[in-house]
């Protein structure tokens, strides 16, 4: 199962949202081939990544303009333009980043800021119209029905063709799909971080969404990478940043691993492997379609990810490590006002 036995079958597919676009089990996430895993130093593997992951069955392809402050859009626009009718593009608006300031950040969903945001994606993307347009985070000074209204009115123009909200709770999402359908939620959901499923989760299911989990690897934590993960990370890695990666934490989450280690060594897979499998197998515990989007810069990894759509989890399994994510030191981020558990 691990990367050196993967097949060059292509994933299955599924369908995000009752009416949105058909699209690859798995997707793939853009941003560290940019933005906040420290440098990119092989821009011609992460280009030919790209490149195998459509070889792969891979078509979800997620990007926003916050990434790199514009800059990961602009990667991957050759590849989009090349693939363009083969390919569901998803980019996102909200997050304002501040460039003499890389610590601080804030959220903007007013009608003027997301009608520029779209603006700039289309032109830094090369494209007409974008596939998937998330609403990045949720600015809670403006009415979410305000903000799906606008970007229902960019669907109306032709700019976007479906419609995303990330990092929302279940009454915001039910609002906001009275408004105009929404296609999928992106939130973090992992063996690692399961507060989704107390709420919106059970809310998109209802509703016909599809749910996009990011971080499904738990930020590369669950593949078993990191003996002291504060030592191992660059000073530009933002993970730096993050309660789980950080001193006593870190150490106390490498030993929440090894159910994960010892299922993976029974099926002869990687743990990242049985992470991905895990996420994947929500589709049919919770009765959505789920599309998680791991980020990786080669295709070795890839590979490696892409056989895990063909690994499927029985009960006992699941039932194995089910327990992990009460016990995981540190919370998602080191402020949580941003995400949805905040403001559950």
């Amino acid at each position: 199962m691990s990367s050196e036995n993967s097949s060059t079958e292509k994933i299955s597919t599924t369908r995000l949202g009752s009416d949105g676009p058909e699209v690859g089990v798995q997707g793939l996430g853009c941003m560290g081939m940019s933005f906040a895993y420290g440098e990119t130093t092989d821009p011609d593997e992460a280009r030919a990544t790209l490149e195998r992951a459509l070889e792969l069955g891979v078509t979800l392809y997620d990007t926003a303009d916050m990434y790199g402050h514009g800059e990961n859009e602009k990667f991957i626009a050759p590849f989009v333009q090349a693939h363009r009718d083969e390919i569901v593009l998803a980019t996102k608006f909200g997050i304002v980043l501040d460039k003499d300031d890389p610590e601080k950040r804030g959220i903007n969903n007013d009608p003027a800021y997301i009608r520029s945001c779209v603006e700039g994606s289309l032109r830094r993307l090369g494209v007409d119209v974008i596939d998937l347009y998330y609403m990045h985070r949720r600015d809670v000074n403006v009415p979410i029905e305000e903000t799906v209204g606008v970007m229902a009115e960019l669907v109306a123009e032709g700019k976007v063709k479906h419609l995303g909200l990330s990092e929302v709770t279940g009454p915001e999402l039910e609002a906001a799909h009275a408004v105009h359908p929404i296609a999928a939620v992106q939130s973090e959901w992992s063996l690692f971080s399961r507060d989704v499923e107390a709420n919106v989760v059970p809310t998109a299911a209802r509703l016909g969404t599809a749910f996009v989990p990011y971080s499904p690897l738990g930020r590369g934590f669950l593949t078993g990478a990191f003996k002291d993960a504060t030592a191992e990370l660059g000073a530009d890695d933002f993970r730096r940043t993050m309660p789980r990666f950080s001193g006593d934490n870190a150490v106390a989450n490498a030993a929440l691993l090894e159910p994960v280690r010892k299922l993976a060594e029974s099926r002869g897979a990687t743990l990242g492997q049985i992470a991905l499998a895990w996420a994947q197998r929500q589709a049919d515990v919770h009765g959505l379609p789920v599309v998680p989007i791991p980020g990786t810069r080669r295709r070795s990894r890839l590979e490696e990810n892409t056989a895990a759509t063909r690994l499927v989890l029985t009960e006992g399994e699941l039932e194995l490590l089910d327990p992990i994510a009460g016990q995981v030191a540190g919370g998602r981020y080191a402020n949580m006002a941003f995400t949805s558990a905040g403001r559950e």
